[in-house]
């Protein structure tokens, strides 16, 4: 196997173009090459510097874990913090975790910031949604999103060799001359569910209307979790 590593968009472009397969999440698909055979040609984003940026509104796909700190919204600092060991967070990175891994752990943090991803194709670069992201799994180049007023993330202990952990991830943004929004995102098993609604006068009434979400069939123990963090995030109002 062949590894390039481009050190500029349009390098990384004729990459693809011959037909490179990226290996983001490569440590996850790394049993199924050896089963299935390895690509002729791959391709690594890490010496890409449009792939490295980490900045308060934004973070490249080829950012590995530990390197989330306090610039960005605490749901996702939170969030990449308890993705597997140290070890595991010093290799892994944020395209990796989000379009090579199943279980997508910064999937509902980027969801609640109402993230836009950067993707790269062979004929140029474009923005998509997560929802893209996750059924097509193009080349991610970063996620962008605007500060967030305020956003909290929890995740339940796991036991090992069992089911994913369940996870929830809520923001608070500020409304365009309108009232604030609320969204907030959990994983289930291995199903992840988004919500949004507008913030009521209290935090009951903007539970009432998240239930109205796709979250509303959640069962009565995940609303247990949910509700605190919210009920949490609407009269603290703390930093993002």
């Amino acid at each position: 196997m062949l590894l390039r590593l481009p050190t500029s968009v349009p390098e990384a472009q004729e990459c693809l173009a011959q037909g490179a397969v990226p290996i983001g999440g490569a440590t996850l698909v790394w049993a199924t090459w050896q089963r299935d055979g390895f690509p002729q040609l791959a391709l690594s984003l890490r010496e890409l510097p449009e792939a490295n940026v980490i900045g308060r509104e934004t973070v490249g796909s080829a950012v590995v874990l530990h390197r989330i700190d306090e610039q960005v919204p605490d749901v996702l600092r939170l969030a990449a913090a308890t993705v597997g060991t140290g070890a595991v967070r010093r290799t892994a990175t944020v395209g990796g975790n989000l379009v090579g891994s199943t279980l997508r752990c910064l999937l509902p943090p980027a969801l609640v910031l109402d993230a836009r991803a950067t993707v790269l194709e062979s004929d140029g670069v474009r923005e998509a949604d997560l929802a893209e992201v996750v059924a097509k799994r193009p080349l991610l180049l970063g996620l962008r999103w605007r500060t967030p007023i305020a956003s909290a993330y929890r995740k339940l202990p796991g036991e090992a060799g069992g089911a994913p952990p369940f996870v929830v991830a809520s923001a608070l943004h500020a409304g365009d001359g309108t009232r604030d929004r609320l969204r907030v995102a959990v994983r289930d098993g291995y199903d992840v569910l988004s919500g949004t609604t507008p913030c009521g006068t209290d935090a009951e009434e903007t539970l009432g209307a998240l239930r109205g979400t796709a979250l509303g069939d959640l069962p009565a123990g995940a609303w247990d979790v949910v509700r605190p963090q919210v009920v949490g995030l609407l009269e603290g109002r703390g930093p993002a």
